[in-house]
């Protein structure tokens, strides 16, 4: 099991959203730039505040938290 220390939750902040050590950075947000910073060095440098165990965590959290049930595709064509 996980531990999650620098995940917070608080109903007051940013509306209940899992949030990175308190910051107005919520576990989503992390998620999405992560997405779309393919270099983790840019990330960083325009996210001074964010460190590299935040980022594993909040990628961790957030595939801890979806869920798992199989979506069947079609084939393409």
């Amino acid at each position: 099991m996980a531990i999650f220390d620098r995940i917070t939750v608080n109903p007051s902040h940013m509306n209940g959203q899992p949030c990175v050590r308190g910051m107005r950075l919520t576990v989503r947000r992390v998620v999405e730039l992560v997405g779309q910073y393919t270099d983790r060095g840019q990330l960083r440098s325009e996210f001074p505040e964010l460190e590299e165990e935040d980022i594993r965590q909040a990628l961790t959290y957030a595939a801890a938290n979806l869920d798992d049930k199989i979506v069947p595709l079609r084939p393409a064509g």
